[in-house]
């Protein structure tokens, strides 16, 4: 029987402690509502109830009592026999599910997109021979340890290898969960010499791993030595604790991140509307309030979000609760990961079926990323021709438009069909019911 064939085993109810007791956290604790009267000690489960309540909203248990094994995973994810070879086999990346972020899954839904994220799949040990375990080329640009400076003007410091849970695609997944302790002491002190000895740097973008699992005390005294050097302007960080672990963001941490000389950014790793579930929204409203600017980054992934409507409802999701969609990532060719990724005229694809049907707040850079050559924005190309005096572009119903080159051609905007100008001048339309557009002369 072959492995997408194998037969899947159910879990076998309720275990691992605590964890898959709460497959929802907004639910009252165990065993119903604590009662009023404090002063009532009878009743010993409501007492374990509320510990239990309590213990949830522990970032420390949370993380204390992530699914790391086949074993734990399979107490509520169906995992086939080769599955858990793979996962307990030492062949699988890091496996780390909090028990938080497991609750928002739908363990009953092979084609769950939570799912497909944290969960690993045979399809990992199949190596495509384009994947690079360092597919960004990052590690030829390290300056000093946990820097890396590809741009001109800004760098990348990497200051934890931890991250809350793992994502199958992981982009560092050859260097991320090494188990070795936070960039501090004498290696901060040489990137932060690094960094203050080159003044056309004015962008660091401190990432790990997740930097928000250092301590707050930790990340304060990291932020406060970088808005200290004079020639930055501003600190970007990356982040998906909101996501996987939203009680993380606790006032202290909102503290740690408070506008200093210059601003902070935290950029949010969110790829599907289903993960801005109500924790996670009060987290990232927590941080909003603090006066931290949220954006968001999204990995395109196959299974996941690779159709336009989701997207759509993902980015607009994203700004109802204050965070500004600013990239789409196509997926990097990480080794393990072809199966997760879709072609990039896919991609392509969906950001044309995006523009003029979704807001242009709504809208993220689609890009690649070489290796050593950094990011590349791609964009539909709505230009068919052009020459001095005018272009021939597509709008976003299809249509086809001359437009005026320059400020001193003779042509004027209009609406061309197969055979030339339509209308030199401003054109009406006659919109039906599936929003096509059908010009007509004035």
């Amino acid at each position: 029987m072959a492995d997408g064939e194998e037969k899947r085993r159910q879990p076998a109810g309720p275990s691992l402690g605590r964890v898959a007791e709460r497959l929802d956290p907004l639910a009252e604790p165990l065993g119903g509502a604590a009662s009023d009267d404090s002063s009532d000690s009878s009743d010993s489960s409501d007492s374990s109830d509320r510990n239990d309540w309590n213990d949830w909203n522990d970032w420390r248990w949370q993380l204390r009592n992530r699914m790391r094994s086949a074993d734990e995973l399979a107490q509520v994810f169906p995992l086939t026999e080769s599955e858990r070879q793979h996962i307990d086999g030492g062949r699988a990346f890091e496996v780390g599910v909090t028990p938080y972020f497991a609750s928002l899954c739908d363990p009953s839904d092979p084609t769950c997109p939570l799912t497909r994220q944290v969960i690993p799949q045979i399809a990992e040990q199949h190596r495509a021979t384009y994947e690079r375990v360092d597919p960004l080329g990052e590690d030829p640009h390290r300056v000093a340890p946990g820097l890396v400076h590809k741009y001109p003007d800004r760098v990348l410091l990497l200051v934890t290898d931890t991250c809350a849970a793992y994502c199958r695609y992981c982009t560092r997944a050859r260097w991320v969960a090494g188990h070795e302790a936070p960039l501090g002491g004498d290696g901060l002190d040489a990137a932060l010499a690094y960094i203050a000895a080159k003044p056309e740097i004015v962008d660091v973008l401190v990432s790990g791993g997740d930097p928000l699992l250092l301590s707050s005390a930790r990340l304060g005294h990291i932020l406060d030595r970088l808005a200290a050097i004079d020639h930055l302007r501003f600190i970007r960080i990356g982040t998906r604790v909101p996501v996987f672990l939203p009680m993380r963001v606790d006032a202290e941490l909102c503290a740690a991140l408070r506008p200093r000389r210059i601003p902070i950014y935290v950029n949010v790793h969110i790829n599907h509307h289903r993960e801005l579930a109500p924790l996670t929204r009060d987290a990232l409203a927590r941080l909003a309030d603090g006066g931290v600017p949220l954006g968001g980054q999204t990995v395109l992934v196959a299974g996941v979000n690779d159709d336009a409507d989701t997207l759509r409802e993902t980015f607009y999701a994203m700004l109802s609760a204050r965070v500004r969609p600013y990239y789409l990532f196509h997926c990097d060719p990480v080794v393990g990961t072809a199966h997760l990724r879709t072609s990039v005229d896919h991609g392509l694809g969906l950001m044309r079926a995006l523009i003029g049907r979704c807001s242009g707040m709504a809208v993220p850079k689609y890009c690649i990323d070489l290796p050593g050559g950094g990011k590349v924005p791609l964009w539909p190309d709505y230009v068919e021709a052009a020459d001095r005096e005018a272009l021939t572009v597509t709008d976003w119903r299809g249509r086809r438009w001359q437009y005026p080159n320059s400020a001193t051609c003779e042509v004027s905007t209009g609406l061309l069909d197969d055979t030339g100008l339509l209308d030199n001048e401003e054109p009406a339309t006659v919109v039906d019911g599936q929003g096509h557009g059908t010009p007509r002369t004035r």
